[in-house]
């Protein structure tokens, strides 16, 4: 499973997922979405893979970006677009996809919307606002691109 408590596990998933599309070994729903997102993110391969990897910590303080939250981000927001939920994302990613370069990058900018309704939840120990992430989202088209 992806998203569990335990880093080490989760980010020995991603290595994983890696190896099997590197031998071309059939993978799941779920790995195939993580080897596209790991296939569109090469710059990052060289932080992921490897014991040192499992422990590492990313200090954003230090102006470190962290790959495991990136990917994962992506990874959540693909999941959201297949289960359109919030409901109503995937029509908000549809409309605005015309005005971003391409989907990835209107994946970044969802990113922002994502990373802010997740750490306004953890600040006050509560469930993620998911219409104010959606507005959040909504509002991209005034902002271009």
């Amino acid at each position: 499973m992806l998203f569990q408590n335990d880093r080490t596990s989760m980010r020995r998933f991603f290595s994983e997922v890696w190896d099997k599309h590197q031998h071309e070994t059939p993978l799941e729903p779920l790995e195939a979405l993580v080897a596209g997102v790991l296939k569109e993110h090469p710059e990052y391969h060289a932080d992921l893979f490897g014991e040192a990897a499992l422990e590492r910590d990313f200090h954003g303080s230090a102006g470190e970006s962290n790959p495991f939250l990136h990917l994962g981000m992506h990874i959540a927001i693909r999941e959201q677009l297949q289960a359109d939920r919030p409901p109503g994302i995937r029509t908000a990613y549809q409309s605005l996809l015309p005005k971003h370069a391409d989907a990835h990058d209107l994946e970044h900018a969802m990113m922002e919307c994502l990373g802010a309704c997740l750490s306004r939840a953890q600040t006050r120990s509560e469930a993620p606002d998911e219409a104010r992430y959606l507005a959040c989202v909504r509002r991209l088209s005034d902002v271009p691109s």
